[in-house]
């Protein structure tokens, strides 16, 4: 039996951190995987379909000067050579290397302190579940029957077929179904719902959706698939819309509709770790029910992206390892989805924040189209949209357009901080870039900044 302070389950984006900061606490490490380490980031997640964003992009944009022809076979060869290159950072050898021991196998609970792994008995002081999540697959009628594509298999295809139907337009459909019709195949994406990207700022989002349907994606929002069969090695989809009943034709289809927790497996119930189909439940400091089990990542939510995961990752183990423990902090999350123009956001959107603040709130809002940078660049759409409580504070920004991931980044730095917005004012940029637009919008938050001042307004109230 091997003895460790710290066990972690789950070679994902939480475990690989929280395997390194137990480490650099100076901790004897061991972190079990069922595959190869790097978790559904690495294999089928953010790298491959950045990946192909950035293929797709290229193809585009040649188009526009040549007329070529894609090879997608090829295209997904150059996909697996990108994950290979991650891989290599964070593989067994590379673990090792770094004093951390890698486990290959199943885990599963004999008891709160002991594991079981293909046979081997594995104890640890602590032990914290990181095990992810996996697509999430609908009760839809007949797809039991049909070989379908997830984000998990369709970058192990020996070529991608000509005409797709995906659902679910989250950001994972978004993003593959831009990048699929760049690469000139023919994509149907379907919605339940009234909008593409339905939790981010309604009028941005209807934005990318024209963008997408004007680039040639054919969406079917405020549709519902009922059932699905396999006709002549074609995909024959029944859908209802506006009460009535459609076909949609395809060569395969997608699921894109979510996540849903990895539990089964563990014996979580022999150790009366608590779960629901949610995930495994945590407290404030990410520790379950059993006091010395914590969870971190997927598999507890609520927001399933990585950089949440390596958050959550390094709290559980600072909670686990030191005398003082930190709560974990959701007042500020963000997020981006990599379509061309990008969607990001932090915080609170125009309608939460007027839902819960009313009309104390201020929303500042500024088009690319007079940022010099943008105007070098042929039809840059581009909008940034930032709300502010009455003092100058931000409560929430959405940015669409191009570099959004990184400028809703400077924002998100200004509102963990808590500065008041109108202070980046005074911060010189660079130019002509697209941060810009951030010391435009500062600008007039400064100007309200003054003009709200109660002796300001004492003045300006004599003057009249």
């Amino acid at each position: 039996m091997k003895e460790y302070d710290i066990v972690i389950i789950g070679a994902g984006a939480g475990g690989l951190t929280a395997a390194y900061t137990a480490k650099g606490f100076g901790k004897k490490v061991a972190l079990i995987e069922r595959n190869n380490p790097g978790g559904e980031c690495t294999w089928s997640g953010c790298v491959p379909s950045k990946a192909l964003i950035n293929i797709a992009k290229d193809v585009y944009i040649a188009k526009k000067y040549a007329d070529i022809e894609v090879d997608t076979s090829e295209v997904l060869e150059k996909v697996r050579r990108v994950i290979k290159n991650v891989y290599e950072g964070e593989n067994p050898q590379v673990l090792e290397k770094d004093g951390i021991d890698f486990i290959k196998g199943f885990a599963k609970f004999i008891d709160k302190n002991k594991l079981d792994v293909n046979g081997n008995i594995i104890k640890g002081k602590k032990i914290i579940i990181s095990t992810g999540s996996s697509p999430f697959i609908p009760p839809i009628k007949g797809l039991d029957k049909v070989n379908f594509l997830t984000n998990e298999n369709i970058f192990t295809q020996e070529k991608l077929p000509e005409n797709i139907i995906v659902l679910g337009a989250g950001a994972i459909g978004v993003e593959l179904s831009q990048a699929l019709n760049r690469l000139g195949i023919r994509v149907s994406l379907v919605e339940m719902m009234d909008s593409v990207l339905f939790r981010e700022e309604d009028e941005l989002a209807k934005l990318l959706e024209e963008r997408l349907i004007n680039e040639g994606v054919n969406i079917y929002t405020s549709t519902k698939a009922v059932n699905v069969n396999e006709v002549n090695n074609k995909i024959i989809l029944e859908v209802e819309r506006n009460d009535n009943i459609d076909t949609l034709e395809g060569d395969s289809i997608l699921l894109a509709l979510g996540r849903t927790p990895n539990i089964n497996n563990l014996n979580l119930e022999e150790v009366e770790v608590k779960f629901n189909k949610r995930g495994i439940e945590v407290n404030e400091y990410l520790e379950t029910n059993v006091k010395n089990i914590y969870a971190v990542g997927d598999v507890v939510g609520p927001y399933q992206f990585s950089h949440m995961a390596n958050m959550q990752g390094i709290t559980a183990v600072q909670n686990a390892v030191l005398p003082i423990n930190k709560k974990i902090d959701y007042s500020h999350v963000a997020w981006c989805t990599f379509s061309e123009p990008e969607l990001a956001r932090a915080g609170l959107t125009e309608k939460e924040a007027r839902d819960k603040y009313k009309d104390d709130i201020r929303v500042y809002t500024e088009t690319y189209k007079n940022l010099d940078r943008a105007k070098t660049k042929e039809d840059d759409l581009g909008i940034v949209k930032i709300i502010c409580d009455k003092k100058g504070k931000i409560l929430g920004a959405s940015v669409l357009g191009n570099r959004a991931g990184e400028i809703i980044s400077e924002i998100q730095t200004i509102k963990t901080l808590g500065i008041n917005f109108a202070k980046l004012s005074k911060v010189i940029h660079p130019y002509p870039t697209y941060s810009e637009i951030l010391v435009k919008i500062s600008k007039k938050v400064y100007i309200d900044n003054i003009l709200n001042n109660p002796f300001i307004k004492l003045i300006n109230g004599f003057r009249k």
